[in-house]
């Protein structure tokens, strides 16, 4: 619920709009967004209180207090708090329409069983795209700007094609890491079709998406040939794309780290998915190394993937500070309030718990550490710290406007707690990707919702009906 009788939120009025996507070819376009406070994100810059924030085409131009649009938008924001866009490390989208279909799993062999054995050999190119469209839609309802799509069914190329697409539909900041899928038929185009990908998608240095290659840390799951390792590195290193690697379990993956130490293939074009139930050594390594690390605080704890206990303390004591990512919609939430909430909940509890009766001081993490996480250190984890992640001049313009007024956020007191805390998708009141407003006065923009939720049931009807006669 917003009262605008008390503060001011222009992202409600829709002239306001009206004059921004007027200006929206204009490389030059102006948009000041006055009277919020700041949560940068950005070490040097801190929160800035009672701030303004100068967009200028795709790119945030200025922060601080008086600044001149000179002839743009100018958008008061008072009441708000404006901070960067999340980032999602690690998500399989093409699974969107089959949401909560399986909430109570009780471990990574029923996920596996059911949808990567069962769901995923059915799926047609028009399912990808549905599933990836509704993932990436829904991402920036809640505030993520940017998210990896782990898409590791891609069973012809235009099922990557259809993937890929749908990431460019939602105007999100995509990252699209393929993968050939763990089981049933397909064309085993993967990985040599990356270089097609590349040229036909990704050719440009300045553009919303981004390639990466997907694999997974063993060969116990799907065989040796998804498995990463010199041939799948050597893939990566010609097409100049970094690596996320999944299913980084326990005591067979902290062997594949060390070898991949001794190979020279671990280091920060690599990104290590959950690293739950890994030897000193092996974190050793990868502290070594610059390797990045993503975490998937709902889905390691909920599912139960090695240990259950998302690596947050190994992570930190090895000098890695972890992104953060969703996983699987099939069984959690999809939003990024949710890891970041419930990693501050584990990592204190633990920590309380490890020094209870014995005198010493728990270390504990903060608001700000799992905020950092889920933008600056997400930014860096899928390779584009550069880009994103803070409210940087310089850096594109993606991030969000967060009412602090409502009924549930009111009043503002400590703005890192009130975003980390106290706020959800309902109180963004625009999103901006590339300095283009994807979310406005509470609404996802350039979306036919009726038309979207006949694809989606469609889509959701069909697999389900494929795999029950397969």
């Amino acid at each position: 619920m917003h009262d605008d009788t008390d503060d001011t939120d222009d992202t409600a009025d829709p002239a306001v709009l009206e004059r921004i996507r007027r200006r929206r070819a204009d490389p030059a376009r102006r948009i000041l967004f006055t009277g919020a406070t700041l949560v940068t994100m950005d070490p040097a810059l801190g929160v800035l209180r009672d701030c303004d924030l100068l967009v200028e085409g795709d790119t945030i131009a200025a922060v601080g207090p008086g600044l001149d649009p000179a002839g743009g938008v100018r958008v008061d924001v008072t009441g708000t708090v404006l901070c960067p866009g999340f980032v999602d490390t690690h998500r399989h989208a093409w699974q969107a329409q089959l949401r909560r279909i399986m909430p109570d799993v009780d471990d990574l062999g029923g996920y596996v069983r059911t949808t990567l054995a069962g769901y995923a050999p059915v799926y047609r190119p028009e399912d990808m795209y549905s599933g990836t469209r509704l993932a990436a839609l829904t991402a920036i309802d809640s505030g993520i700007t940017c998210m990896l799509d782990f898409s590791h069914n891609s069973r012809t190329p235009e099922h990557s094609d259809a993937a890929v697409e749908a990431l460019l539909d939602s105007g999100i900041r995509g990252v699209h890491a393929s993968m050939g899928p763990h089981f049933g038929g397909w064309d085993r185009q993967w990985p040599g079709d990356l270089t097609r990908l590349r040229e036909r998608y990704f050719s440009g240095d300045d553009q919303l998406l981004t390639l990466r290659l997907a694999a997974l840390a063993t060969d116990e799951i799907a065989g040796p040939d998804l498995a990463y390792g010199p041939a799948l590195a050597r893939c990566a290193r010609e097409l100049g794309i970094g690596v996320s690697v999944d299913a980084v379990f326990g005591a067979p993956s902290s062997r594949a780290v060390l070898e991949w130490a001794a190979q020279g293939l671990l280091g920060p074009d690599l990104t290590l998915i959950h690293a739950t139930g890994l030897t000193p050594r092996a974190w050793r390594a990868i502290g070594e190394s610059g390797a990045t690390v993503s975490l998937a605080p709902s889905s390691e704890a909920q599912i139960g993937l090695e240990t259950a206990v998302p690596a947050v303390d190994e992570a930190l004591a090895a000098g890695v500070r972890p992104g953060l990512g969703i996983d699987v919609e099939v069984a959690l939430a999809g939003d990024m309030f949710t890891q970041m909430r419930l990693l501050l909940g584990i990592q204190r509890m633990r920590a309380v718990n490890s020094a209870y009766g014995t005198g010493r001081s728990p270390r504990r993490i903060t608001a700000h550490d799992v905020l950092d996480f889920a933008t600056l250190q997400g930014a860096r984890t899928n390779g584009l710290e550069r880009r994103t992640g803070s409210l940087t001049p310089g850096k594109k313009a993606d991030l969000l406007v967060i009412r602090a007024e409502d009924l549930n956020t009111m009043p503002l007191n400590d703005p890192v707690g009130t975003v980390v805390l106290g706020s959800d998708a309902r109180n963004i009141s625009a999103v901006l990707v590339d300095g283009e407003p994807r979310k406005w006065d509470g609404r996802v923009l350039d979306v036919d919702l009726s038309a979207l939720r006949e694809r989606v049931h469609a889509s959701r009807a069909y697999v389900l009906g494929a795999a029950a006669v397969g």
